[in-house]
């Protein structure tokens, strides 16, 4: 009996989990495949294996979707470039002031995600003193930022931040200074020692930081709302006009499952690529 309790315990463990997943992700799921097979209007709709509908929405949308690749993937470089020099900041050079560093880095989700959009909308906005110090250097030329690529890639940087910063100064926080130490006794100068060492040893905080900042970022539609008006729609955008508006679910749902069907093509490239690496400088600590 105590083996077969040892045994059961695992998946005793795993049932909540699992019983969740099931009914809340997989269930609708399945669900929302179905309905993209299906053609009709909201009240008539039939089941038909219609796959046309995949076919449709990208064409018809093709420029959104492009457009949300382009400014998730602008927005998690811009990240990736903010986060990093920080998070190797709080983690080797920030001493009592870590924690107030941390602090700082996760009070933005102290505010709801649509009032730090509406308060980009108002930094953004023409009458801004940002707006007329940017103007003045020559980075608003048409005098005005708000409704523009790069005020949605910015929104999107900023909201995203924490999930880019917070892996990465895991990471960085893990690794034994011995090892740094190690490599200037072996007469590496500073910087060959952060790019042979460091850099590789925390690149599984930079893909998980990526990650992370990507795939939201990608089906993103508050930013790309409030920031970006009519001429930067992102695909989410798209989804949730042709759910609450103009009630054509069959073609929101193909346009879903394309979404996250692209994102996870993106996915497991990226992993291909920088995971594999990643996963061997973390072994090797």
């Amino acid at each position: 009996m105590t083996a077969i309790r040892r045994r059961l315990i695992p998946y005793l463990l795993l049932g909540p989990g699992t019983i969740w997943l099931v009914l809340f992700f997989v269930v609708p799921l399945v669900y929302m495949f179905r309905l993209s097979l299906e053609t009709g209007i909201v009240g008539n709709l039939e089941f038909s294996w219609h796959w046309a509908n995949y076919s449709d929405v990208l064409s018809l949308y093709d420029t959104q979707l492009i457009r949300s690749f382009l400014y998730a993937g602008a927005a998690t470089l811009l990240a990736l470039l903010v986060s990093y020099p920080l998070a190797y900041t709080i983690a080797f050079k920030a001493g009592r002031w870590r924690n107030a560093m941390l602090f700082a880095v996760v009070a933005p989700f102290f505010t709801t995600y649509l009032i730090r959009t509406l308060a980009w909308e108002s930094i953004l906005s023409d009458a801004s003193p940002v707006t007329h110090v940017l103007k003045a250097i020559g980075l608003a030329p048409n005098g005005h930022i708000l409704a523009t690529g790069s005020a949605v890639v910015a929104g999107l940087t900023y909201n995203f931040l924490p999930f880019m910063i917070l892996p990465i100064y895991a990471s960085l926080d893990r690794i034994d200074v011995r090892l740094i130490e190690a490599a200037k006794d072996l007469y590496a100068s500073s910087t060959q020692s952060f790019f042979r060492v460091t850099v590789p040893l925390s690149m599984t905080g930079v893909v998980a930081g990526v990650l992370l900042t990507f795939i939201p970022a990608a089906g993103d539609y508050i930013n790309a709302q409030f920031l970006g008006g009519a001429d930067n729609q992102m695909i989410g955008n798209v989804i949730q006009a042709l759910y609450l508006t103009q009630s054509n679910y069959p073609s929101a749902a193909a346009l879903s499952f394309l979404l996250m069907a692209l994102i996870m093509i993106a996915v497991v490239i990226y992993i291909r690529f920088a995971g594999s690496e990643a996963l061997m400088g973390e072994e090797a600590v």
